[in-house]
């Protein structure tokens, strides 16, 4: 039965510090009670801070108010292969545990922002797994239903959040282990793009694919923490600038997109699961997208490739020694994962990066012509019982769907779907390009909407949509002239990797002009006051990246600004500055460009493909 519990989400107790309602005191103290009384049937913390442990990051807090700090008084928890400072950090393995003096950069930055860490949790051991029954520490069963497990590796921090412990904790995602427990105990996990949150001062599983995860209820939620900590750290190597395409601002509504669903989904037999994701796949139409059909075996090729060669020798790199000296120290199911590393050979460790190489080429095709993804969470959910009998075949039947993200170098967030007919939670995962991680979460907290499902303690989600418009990777361009379509300057977007979106009409509110001199029958739009139509234009798409050298060559008067669309959006498109008018022929009354070329009896030009 699912447990009802308080309303931890952020805005919730920002609300409750501002008007005095509740202290992070009585709010902690309140919470460890609540997990010491869970922790025997669930196992979710291997170490649960003491109230003396917890008083410094309260002493913080006092004479602070919530307007002072982001998070103030938020409780998280913290995986245990994340270091806090002060605390043993096990990564679920006691011979390997080791106490350190600083905290991993991301816990730095979360107490800086008022924080309040609750302890350390469980998960597989090594963080090898993606079902959370891999711990000496015990195992991690289902939030909802005690048949089946939490979902791992990041067992016992997804059981933080759902068992109403924390409003946010910390996961870690090599393979799957930040959405795999997400879905399956009703929750958003998002695994970022690789670099986006500093893994300094965590466990290493695979240290060229982990990302540190945020577990939440709900994807507003986890918007807000990436913003706050998305920050390039000089204490890992691997960290990565955010762009700014990819900001807090860059959450928002999206309104119409295209998304990728594969052509033969695998669902190993479920019966259920085939029916909830055809519901996602209507929830998503029904907020303006467009599902399209894309090949997926070369994704799930690149996930195979995960524990072959030179990422299985990865992971042994962390515990190879212990297993070398004390071998009944690391779990059998562990053991026999990475003991398949020493016989790896720099001949095949190049062999499998040159054919994800490959595999990689052959996705990035196929995501550039969609917005993102969506797959099933997992195929089909297991049972215990099911992963006692036959642990290393189960837990890769959670992975089919997750083990590639990594590899390909996309950002990936779990979203919650809907209910099994036992009550089990059942989840989706949208994924796209590397940094359209605020996009893909606008599209998240877009389905929680759309399919009205209860949160966690049974809470319903009644956050209004952002007004503005989400942004992504890819930036949305309105022409009304010789880049249209098959005309002369068209190939100066497709060059630069450009998309059609849609022919659609401006607002009522502008006149076309053909201007004088310069290139023949050069048209310009300018937004007027009164007696303005409607003018026939394109919303054409391309890279953020390139849009800057698109602009340097556009010459005078014409310039990119903002246009408003028909239906009331206001995309960047071609405007023209009142100045080049001296000259120009008004043809608004043509009503576009292409009638204002038929009427001249002129054949466009073929288009340039240089």
């Amino acid at each position: 039965m699912p447990i009802n519990t308080f309303d931890l989400r952020l805005d919730t107790l920002r609300l409750a510090y501002s008007e005095g309602q509740l202290t992070p005191r009585e709010l902690i103290r309140s919470l460890r009670d609540r997990a010491e009384a869970l922790n025997p049937d669930f196992n979710l913390f291997i170490h649960l801070l003491s109230p003396a442990e917890l008083e410094p990051y309260l002493d913080a807090l006092d004479g602070k108010r919530p307007a002072d700090l982001p998070l103030f008084g938020i409780p998280f928890a913290i995986k245990d292969n994340i270091d806090l400072a002060g605390v043993p950090t096990t990564a679920a393995c006691p011979a390997f545990a080791y106490t350190p003096n600083r905290s991993a950069t991301l816990v730095e930055q979360l107490i800086a922002l008022g924080a309040i860490p609750l302890g350390k949790t469980n998960l597989d051991q090594f963080a090898t797994g993606l079902n959370g029954t891999r711990s000496p520490y015990g195992e991690c069963r289902n939030s909802v239903h005690p048949d089946y497990p939490s979902g791992g590796s990041s067992a016992g921090s997804s059981l933080a959040v759902a068992l109403g412990v924390a409003s946010f904790t910390l996961g870690t995602d090599t393979a799957g282990s930040g959405r795999v427990p997400a879905a399956l105990n009703n929750l958003v996990g998002l695994k970022p793009s690789k670099g986006l949150l500093s893994t300094a001062g965590v466990v290493p599983a695979c240290r060229t694919l982990d990302c540190v995860t945020y577990f939440t209820a709900t994807a507003q939620e986890a918007s807000q923490l990436l913003a706050l900590t998305a920050k390039v750290d000089p204490r890992d190597q691997y960290s990565r600038k955010n762009p700014l395409w990819n900001d807090s601002s860059a959450f928002g509504a999206v309104t119409s997109f295209r998304f990728g669903v594969p052509a033969q989904p695998e669902f190993l037999g479920c019966p259920e699961s085939p029916g909830l994701f055809d519901k996602t796949i209507a929830d998503l139409q029904a907020m303006g997208g467009e599902p399209v059909e894309i090949d997926f075996a070369p994704f799930v090729e690149a996930a195979k490739l995960l524990y072959e060669g030179p990422w299985v020798a990865e992971r042994y790199s962390v515990a190879g020694e212990l297993i070398e000296r004390q071998p009944e120290a690391v779990l059998p199911v562990i053991r026999a994962v990475l003991e398949q590393a020493p016989g790896t050979t720099a001949v095949q460790a190049f062999r499998a990066q040159y054919r994800l190489q490959e595999l990689k080429v052959m996705c990035d095709a196929i995501m550039a012509s969609v917005d993102c993804v969506l797959t099933p969470a997992f195929p089909r959910p297991v049972t215990l019982e099911e992963l006692h009998a036959e642990p290393v075949k189960r837990n890769a039947d959670l992975g089919y769907y997750t083990n590639f993200m990594n590899m390909l170098d996309f950002a990936a967030v779990a979203v919650p779907a809907g209910f099994m007919s036992n009550s089990l939670p059942w989840g989706v995962t949208l994924f796209g390009r590397v940094f359209t991680d605020q996009y893909l979460l606008s599209l998240a907290a877009g389905l929680q909407r759309q399919h009205g499902l209860p949160l966690v303690g049974r809470t319903r989600l009644s956050a209004p949509p952002p007004q503005q418009p989400a942004r992504s990777d890819r930036a949305r361009l309105v022409v009304c002239g010789a880049h249209l379509e098959g005309l002369p300057l068209n190939w100066q977007l497709q060059q630069r990797g450009g998309r059609l979106v849609e022919a659609t009409r401006s607002a009522p509110d502008y006149r076309l002009y053909a201007l004088a001199g310069g290139p023949p029958y050069r048209p310009g739009m300018l937004r007027v006051a009164e007696d303005g139509a409607a003018i026939d234009v394109e919303v054409w798409e391309l890279p953020s990246s390139e849009l800057g050298s698109f602009l340097t060559g556009i010459p005078a008067p014409l310039g990119l600004g903002k246009v408003q669309l028909e239906d009331g959006r206001w995309e960047t498109g071609f405007i023209c500055d009142p100045y080049g008018l001296a000259g120009a022929e008004d043809i608004t009354g043509f009503g576009g460009w292409r009638a204002y070329l038929a009427s001249k009896s002129q054949q466009p030009p073929l288009p340039i493909t240089a």
